[in-house]
């Protein structure tokens, strides 16, 4: 079995080698979704991908795996020669026409600016970067006080379902990375095949 830890930090990437797991997806400030981190608070000391990769590359031992606002061959070629040998992207294939993220959610990150996405814990208790909407700004104030995940989780479900069933994005939690300008709606196939075709023009 291959046992991957997810890292935020050079020192979250050194316990994860200390553990003995075989992998490490270093998360940069840009991911999408809820933050990897484990010693620190998720919305202090956000490191941006392209500092972290060379960090941890440099501190650890066992492959890197890059991951954060990574959506096309550019991001995986500046991955690859600062040191990681993977890259995980999230995004790029959300919004993808296999995805099974409600159309909401793709149509919001389609038309999003690179502007708008910011970290919260309104949701879920966790801190994880998404599209601004009325529910995050409304929460903001009271962020702090908010029960830790899974219990914030819980309490919003059901406003997020009923979101979600009313096609209302003003309540859903609309995860995304920081480069939404980058985001196509396309097939899988063709995203990696441009992937591909990208990364063989491109020399490190």
């Amino acid at each position: 079995m291959v046992l991957i830890g997810t890292a935020t930090s050079v020192k979250e990437a050194i316990e994860i080698e200390k553990s003995g797991l075989d992998l490490v997806v270093v998360q940069g400030s840009e991911a999408g979704g809820h933050r990897g981190g484990f010693i620190h608070n998720g919305h202090k000391g956000l490191i941006g991908l392209m500092s972290l990769i060379p960090q941890v590359a440099d501190n650890v031992k066992i492959p890197v795996i890059a991951a954060g606002g990574i959506m096309d061959g550019r991001g995986l070629s500046a991955s690859i020669c600062l040191g990681a040998q993977a890259v995980q992207m999230g995004t790029a294939f959300l919004t993808c026409i296999e995805s099974g993220a409600h159309p909401v959610h793709k149509k919001s990150i389609l038309n999003a600016s690179d502007d708008e996405t910011v970290v919260t814990r309104a949701f879920s208790g966790k801190w994880a970067r998404g599209l601004v909407n009325p529910f995050i700004e409304n929460m903001k104030e009271h962020e702090k006080n908010l029960p830790e995940f899974p219990f914030q989780n819980s309490l919003t479900q059901d406003i997020r379902k009923a979101s979600n069933s009313q096609n209302n994005k003003d309540f859903m939690s609309l995860w995304s990375g920081q480069s939404p300008r980058l985001a196509k709606n396309q097939s899988v196939a063709n995203l990696m095949e441009s992937i591909i075709s990208e990364v063989k023009h491109i020399t490190c």
